[in-house]
């Protein structure tokens, strides 16, 4: 279990020096003991507010965090279990549109035990409120970031932390629908933590207390900062992502089977060093947000490239798994509406077509990708750096401004299973190879490509070019 921090304690930690500046509380009549009439709770309320210093379960305000404003929402434990009712309702709708107002990115900072039960129905309907301001938000094109504290449970959870666009937790912090006191008995105490909902690809990363200022602060640089791209409300597009330099010498390949073997090759270079090489700074997103991750076949996150955010997805060589798919899907509808452009990188023999893969709906993972790709608005730049195997590599190219490296190839099938299904012996392979035309090349002339990057050959470019 992490440290409990009270609300102004949490504050204090991630916002800079004197700049908190607390939002005031909306006014609200309430009949004695509340809406219900519940004996003793005006009494547990004075004895909340006596103990904590706080009127509320919530501090709402405006402050910077290293450097960029936000509006933070700081959870009070230690007022009612830092449940939510219609007075919390009202602070956080009056935080909500002052965001929005301001064109601020929102930050809550949770710690709470779920609804208040001294206030019924009433207090639950709060969640449909909550989620209503956070749509609004969404819709505006401004970013949530939510902070996990401990705990982080019940309607809580399942709006302003499960809700927002990029999800950190505390070490050890108890995270999920369902609090410590409602759970069957002999449910798994793991399954309820911070890490768990990491594993299980619904938070994007696990942050100590001493660095969670610094991780916010990046956040919020990425994706509200100077560099962070356009919105709803402005009409400008978004530059498209610069292409990234090929990083292995020599030109394209002399045969289509040359050119297969140079993209599987053990020692070519992946998408880790492409993305270190090409961003500055860079944060993943993890997690489908579905139960599913994909670390190893999909990376996903934005990052900052000469002072301006570009989203990325990446594969790395592998065949990709449906949770992979379905991140990207993610990461490229939220750069979307935040006006970012995005950069993928295809790298795969394909999607993952194990029995698994096809239990966890292989198929509608992909679509989601060549969904979210065909009705992005912002602008899609793609680099092909090894092996573009079929509609699992095609899924995360952008139509008409794809791009080749030396080192690729991209194939309708791999030539073996084309061979195969042609009742080809295996000696025809490489001529198979050649038929279905897959160096850059030809994809350069076939117009599945733009160019080939970082050679003197027709049809390619020298460098990074800017794409139109």
């Amino acid at each position: 279990m992490s440290e409990r921090l009270t609300a102004r304690e949490i504050l204090a930690l991630v916002a800079d020096a004197d700049s908190f500046r607390e939002l005031p509380a909306p006014p609200r009549e309430s009949p004695q003991d509340g809406p219900l009439g519940w004996e003793g709770y005006d009494a547990s309320r004075a004895r909340a507010a006596a103990r904590t210093g706080e009127g509320e379960s919530v501090v709402c305000g405006t402050a910077r965090v290293a450097g960029t404003r936000a509006v933070l929402i700081a959870f009070e434990f230690g007022f009612l279990g830092g449940s939510l009712g219609e007075r919390t309702g009202d602070r956080l709708e009056a935080a909500y549109t002052r965001a929005r107002a301001h064109r601020l990115p929102v930050v809550p900072l949770i710690a709470t035990g779920g609804s208040r039960m001294q206030e019924g129905m009433l207090a639950l309907t709060q969640l449909q409120r909550v989620a209503r301001q956070s749509a609004l938000t969404r819709a505006a094109g401004l970013p949530q970031i939510a902070v996990l504290r401990d705990p982080t449970t019940g309607g809580g959870w399942a709006t302003l932390g499960a809700g927002a666009d990029i999800v950190l937790a505390l070490p050890g912090a108890q995270v999920g629908f369902a609090g410590s006191r409602v759970r069957p008995p002999d449910a798994d105490p793991a399954a309820y933590t911070a890490e768990s909902q990491l594993a299980a690809g619904s938070a994007d990363a696990i942050v100590a207390p001493d660095e969670l200022k610094g991780v916010l602060g990046r956040w919020l640089r990425l994706l509200a900062g100077r560099g962070a791209g356009v919105t709803p409300a402005d009409p400008a597009a978004p530059e498209p992502a610069p292409v990234p330099d090929a990083l292995a010498p020599g030109g394209p390949a002399g045969t289509g089977w040359e050119a297969v073997e140079r993209a599987r090759a053990a020692g070519r270079p992946r998408a880790r060093a492409y993305l270190d090489a090409y961003f500055d700074d860079r944060l993943p997103v993890t997690g489908d947000r579905c139960g599913g991750t994909d670390p190893g076949g999909m990376l996903c996150g934005f990052g900052e490239r000469d002072g301006r955010t570009v989203a990325y997805a990446a594969q790395t060589g592998t065949a990709t798994r449906p949770a992979g798919y379905r991140t990207a899907a993610r990461l490229i509808r939220l750069a979307d509406r935040l006006g970012v452009p995005v950069l993928t990188l295809v790298d795969t023999p394909g999607a993952a077509n194990d029995a698994e893969a096809e239990r966890q709906g292989v198929g509608a993972a992909v679509a989601e990708v060549f969904g979210a790709v065909a009705a992005a608005r912002v602008p899609i730049t793609t680099l092909v750096i090894g092996e573009g195997g079929s509609g699992g590599a095609l899924a995360l190219a952008a139509p008409g401004n794809t791009w080749a490296t030396p080192d690729s190839y991209f194939s309708v099938i791999a030539p073996e299973l084309a061979a195969a299904i042609l009742k080809r012996p295996p000696e025809q392979v490489r001529s198979t190879a050649d038929q279905l035309r897959v160096r850059p090349q030809d994809l350069v002339e076939l117009g599945v490509v733009r160019g080939i990057v970082g050679t003197s050959a027709p049809g390619s470019v020298t460098g990074p070019p800017r794409p139109e």
